[in-house]
C-alpha cells in the first residue's frame, strides 16, 4: 500500500476502536486517580494494549516514582521506532481537569493504528507516563534512558483552542529555610535572630531581581509555609517555597537559581542566621519542539478541519515534563480543542473532558497523530 492508503487504513482502524477507546476514557474520567496512584488506569490501559498485541510492562524500573508507569511495545528491535506518550493522572478535587483521560486514548489509538499500518522497519511504543501533575513521571523516565533510541515522540494535549508550536518554561521548585534564635520580643538582654526577617528580605530581594537582574521569561512565585508561632516570640525558623521558572534550562540553572541561592546565603550571613535549601520537585526542562513534526501536525490538523494557531517558538504557557522528553528525542505536543476558550484545571474543563464532543475530538486526535507518525516515518525512510 502507498502512504495515502496506509493513512486511510489507520483512520479506519481507529474508527473501529472508538467505542472501546471512549469507554476507557470515560472509565478514567469517572475514576480519577492522583499521580503515582493510577492503579485502575494502569490495569485498564495495559489490558487493552495487551489485547491488541503489545508486550506490556508495568513499573519499568526499581524507582518508586515509576511504579505506575508502563510501556507497551511492538517491534522495538526494528531499525526505527516511534513513541506515543500517554498520561492518566487526575487533579485533587477537580478530577480530569487537564484531560489526561483523553490524552491516554489519543496515544493508545494512534499507537495501535501505527503499529498495524507502518512499514516493517518501524517499531511502536505506547508509554504510560504517570504523575504529570505532580512529580513529572517523564522526568524520571528520561533520567532512566527510557526514550533513548527513538526517532520521535508524539503527544496531543486537549485545550481551549487548536495550537501548534511554542515551548514551555523550565522549572525547578526551591524551598529555602532560615534558622535563627528565638527569644521574647520584648527582651532587654537578647534580641534573638529573626528568621522571618531573613525570609521577608529574600522575598523582597527576589522581587527586585525579577525586575533588574533575571533574564526575560523568569518567573518566581513564593509562599511562606512557616513564619513563626506567636507574635511575641522572635521567629527562629521561617520557610519559603518557590516555583522558579525560566525560559530555558540554562537561564534557570545558570543564572536565576544561583542568584537566589547566593542572595539567601548573603541575607543569612548578615543576620547571623543559617539557611538550608533544597529542590522539592525535580527539574522540568523547557520544551524543544521538533520543527518537522510541528509542520506535519499543522498540515494534518488542518486537513482534519482543525486549523491551528501558530505559536511563536518562544511563547510559553506553564511547564510540562514533556520538555524532558524533548531533550532526548524529536518531540511535538500540539493542542487540540475540546471546547471554545476553555481553561485547564477548572471544573468546566473537567466536564468537557468527559463530554461527547471531547471524546469525539480525542478520536480525531488519535487519527491526526497516527497520520503524522506515518508521514514522519516515511520521510525518514527516504
Amino acid at each position: 500500500m502507498n502512504l495515502k492508503e496506509r493513512e486511510a487504513q489507520a483512520c479506519t482502524i481507529i474508527d473501529g476502536m472508538q467505542d472501546e477507546l471512549k469507554s476507557i476514557s470515560l472509565f478514567l474520567h469517572n475514576n480519577p486517580e492522583l499521580g503515582q496512584q493510577e492503579v485502575l488506569a494502569v490495569d485498564k490501559i495495559s489490558q487493552y494494549m495487551m489485547d491488541n498485541g503489545f508486550d506490556t510492562t508495568v513499573g519499568l524500573t526499581e524507582r518508586l516514582e515509576l511504579r505506575t508507569a508502563m510501556r507497551c511495545d511492538i517491534g522495538t528491535n526494528r531499525l526505527h521506532k516511534i513513541a506515543f506518550l500517554g498520561e492518566y493522572d487526575a487533579l485533587p478535587e477537580l478530577g480530569h481537569g487537564c484531560g489526561h483521560n483523553l490524552i491516554a486514548i489519543m496515544s493508545m489509538g494512534a499507537a495501535i493504528a501505527f503499529s498495524q499500518t507502518s512499514r516493517e522497519t518501524w517499531g511502536t511504543t505506547f508509554f504510560g507516563c504517570p504523575a504529570e501533575e505532580t512529580i513529572g513521571g517523564k522526568v524520571y523516565m528520561a533520567e532512566e534512558g527510557l526514550f533513548n533510541g527513538y526517532d520521535g515522540a508524539l503527544i496531543i494535549h486537549p485545550g481551549g483552542e487548536n495550537e501548534v508550536g511554542g515551548t514551555s518554561l523550565a522549572t525547578h521548585p526551591l524551598e529555602v529555610t532560615f534558622r535563627g534564635r528565638s527569644c521574647h520580643i520584648a527582651s532587654l538582654t537578647d534580641s534573638g535572630i529573626n528568621a522571618l526577617d531573613c525570609a521577608v528580605d529574600l522575598y523582597q530581594s527576589i522581587k527586585q531581581m525579577k525586575t533588574n537582574t533575571f533574564p526575560k521569561g523568569a518567573i518566581v512565585g513564593a509562599v511562606f509555609t512557616q513564619a513563626g508561632t506567636a507574635p511575641n516570640v522572635v521567629t527562629d525558623k521561617a520557610t519559603l517555597r518557590m516555583t522558579v521558572r525560566g525560559a530555558t534550562v540554562s537561564d534557570l540553572e545558570d543564572i536565576i537559581l544561583p542568584a537566589i541561592k547566593a542572595e539567601a546565603n548573603r541575607i543569612a550571613t548578615s543576620y547571623g542566621a543559617t539557611v538550608d535549601m533544597h529542590h522539592y520537585e525535580p527539574l522540568f526542562k523547557d520544551m524543544r519542539q521538533d520543527e518537522r513534526l510541528l509542520s506535519l501536525f499543522d498540515d494534518v490538523m488542518t486537513e482534519f478541519g482543525e486549523s491551528p494557531r501558530q505559536l511563536p517558538p518562544d511563547e510559553a504557557d506553564g511547564s510540562t515534563d514533556v520538555g524532558n522528553v524533548s531533550y532526548e528525542v524529536p518531540t511535538a505536543q500540539p493542542t487540540l480543542t475540546i471546547g471554545n476558550r476553555l481553561e485547564a484545571h477548572t471544573p468546566e474543563f473537567a466536564c468537557a473532558a468527559g463530554s461527547e464532543y471531547g471524546l469525539n475530538q480525542a478520536i480525531k486526535g488519535a487519527k491526526i497523530m497516527a497520520v503524522v507518525a506515518l508521514r514522519y516515518a516515511d520521510a525518514l525512510e527516504v
